[in-house]
């Protein structure tokens, strides 16, 4: 099952999230997400446990939490949408519909 923990330090590393959620069974990843261009920490990341009944007890004892000083919040994974990159739009990325240099 894949975790969504939020509200993470900033301090807080891979190693130390995993080994949280180890606590209460297997844990096979553990991914903090971070800024592209700065490498920071977005305070969120994702813990995968292959059992369910693991996972749940991790997000029943976890939620609520303390861990390195912020209180976690912990629940299970929505599905990522497959709108592909939130681009988009109707004018192609031009500024939109505007009456360019029409002399009226």
């Amino acid at each position: 099952m894949n975790i969504y923990a939020g509200n993470l330090s900033r301090e807080l590393t891979e190693d130390e999230l995993k080994d949280a959620f180890a606590a209460y069974g297997a844990v096979d990843s553990a991914k903090i997400i971070t800024d592209k261009f700065t490498g920071i920490s977005r305070g969120f990341g994702f813990v995968e446990m292959p059992d369910e009944s693991e996972a749940l007890n991790a997000i029943g004892e976890l939620n609520g939490k303390d861990l390195k000083d912020r209180t976690i919040i912990v629940n299970k994974a929505r599905p990522r949408s497959d709108q592909g990159g939130g681009r988009g739009g109707g004018f192609g990325g031009r500024g939109g519909g505007g009456f360019g240099n029409r002399r009226y």
